[in-house]
């Protein structure tokens, strides 16, 4: 049977569920480049083959250290779904002579430069600069419009992003933008190999979002983003997942497969997909772009991943269309012959609808809550009613402990103050909208109390 070295870090689908995927394929080994949280931990002892977590010094030759014990367990493929681990990698693959997201992987990976390759490409976005100081930041903001969105370089979930409205704003902005990395590494949410990575940002406009434009029905947010995956160097869009809007900054709320868009703006979008994965020049990975969607038709690409989109966004791929997309790209980097998707698929096709909500301490205004909550799931599936039919459940490894003090929602921090992941399977994407709605309006009011002067903890 064929070998996969399984590389973990913080970040992507839950691991368990991705380790389930690649074990029913292959026998797997676990380099284990963060702790796997108590549940996956269980389910990567149950089914794979070893599971080695290298002590610090060893890391610091990522690609080495990868290289090393692909060798040693005699891997045929390695495989990884985590942000902070896809650059190293892919490098690894490379000098392993193994199929990978290739040598351009960087480009989905610095902000900066997949900007850079877009614009030469004369792809939609919106303008930027790349910034390294907060002198660079100030001469940026004179030659851009605000509003200003400043972001890390290499960050995911939305970290360290803060909005600029004015000059006077950059300086405050720059601090805490900086400070959020440096605590987002300590939390391990940061890039694994390339040294420095935290001090590298861009800053560019805000462009103007109008979901009403787009979709039949309110509740949805301004952009989208288009799942899919590169196989021998060409894209194959699967489908389109939709969001709420988002908590100020940007901080995503909650993402609903499939996107209820009608067939003419699903095909705009996905050409627009296409020439930006096409322009990063990947080989071999998953993929997850992001589209935002405004007034007449207008459309700006925010971002694209070499990797597939996190939290349960493949696992809801596979509930709704039935398409296991980490089978599909094990099967493919171990040379057997794949089958995708001939075309990205619609709404029309599937089958229910499914959605993911972070549970962010802010009401559907984004407002903070009145009070301090401590988490617990057992009481919001009992209390919180949700459609018939619809089914409300807790991610458990992407989720704090029932009895934890839920942490108070911080705008530049992003996912990192998240509480849990709650997933719910409905007949359709308006009634995950509806009940999403109803489940963000009621937790304030039905989670326990926290006890006065208690502190928050992050997952």
């Amino acid at each position: 049977m064929s070998t996969v070295l399984f590389v973990h870090a913080k970040g992507g689908p839950p691991p368990g569920y991705a380790l389930s995927r690649v074990a029913a394929k292959a026998v797997v080994h676990v380099l284990a480049l963060s702790a796997l949280p108590p549940t996956a931990a269980a389910t990567a002892e149950r089914l794979c083959a070893s599971v080695v977590a290298p002590a610090e010094p060893e890391r610091h030759d990522l690609v080495s250290l990868i290289v090393d014990h692909a060798q040693e367990v005699g891997a045929d493929a390695v495989v990884t779904f985590s942000e902070y681990a896809v650059v190293a990698v892919a490098q690894a693959c490379a000098k392993l002579g193994l199929p990978g997201a290739g040598d351009s992987c960087t480009l989905a990976r610095d902000k900066r430069l997949m900007r850079r390759t877009w614009q030469e490409r004369g792809i939609s976005q919106p303008r930027f600069r790349p910034v390294a100081t907060e002198r660079e930041l100030h001469r940026a903001a004179a030659a851009l419009t605000f509003p200003l969105l400043l972001k890390a370089a290499w960050s995911a979930g939305s970290t360290a992003h803060r909005i600029i409205r004015s000059a006077a704003e950059i300086p405050a902005a720059w601090s805490r933008a900086r400070d959020v990395m440096a605590e987002s590494a300590q939390l391990g949410y940061a890039e694994l190999h390339v040294a420095g990575a935290g001090a590298d940002f861009l800053v560019e406009e805000i462009v103007r979002g109008s979901a009403a434009d787009w979709f039949d029905e309110p509740g949805w947010g301004d952009y989208v983003s288009v799942e899919g995956v590169v196989a021998d160097g060409r894209f194959h869009p699967v489908c389109l997942s939709g969001r709420m809007p988002t908590v100020e900054p940007f901080t995503e709320r909650a993402g609903i497969t499939p996107a209820a868009l009608p067939p003419a703006a699903q095909d705009r979008v996905v050409a627009l997909a296409r020439d930006a994965v096409d322009a990063l020049g990947l080989e071999n990975c998953g993929t997850h772009t992001e589209i935002k969607l405004g007034a007449g038709g207008r459309m700006w690409v925010i971002e694209t991943a070499a990797r597939f989109g996190g939290a349960m966004t493949v696992p809801q791929t596979e509930e709704v269309f039935g398409i296991d997309l980490i089978g599909l790209l094990t099967d493919h980097l171990l040379g057997r012959p794949v089958t995708w998707p001939a075309q990205v698929r619609t709404p029309n096709e599937a089958r229910g609808a499914a959605g993911s909500l972070v549970v962010l301490a802010v009401d559907g205004a984004g407002d903070a809550w009145p009070g301090r909550r401590i988490w617990d799931f057992p009481t919001v599936a009992d209390a919180v009613p949700v459609s018939d039919g619809s089914r409300l459940s807790v991610v458990a490894e992407s989720s704090l402990p029932d009895g934890t003090v839920v942490p108070v929602y911080d705008p530049a921090a992003g996912a990192n103050t998240m509480a849990a992941l709650c997933l719910l399977s409905a007949a359709d994407p308006r009634t995950v909208l509806t009940d999403f709605r109803t489940l963000v309006d009621a937790l304030p009011h039905v989670l326990p109390t926290a006890p006065a002067g208690t502190g928050g903890a992050r997952i």
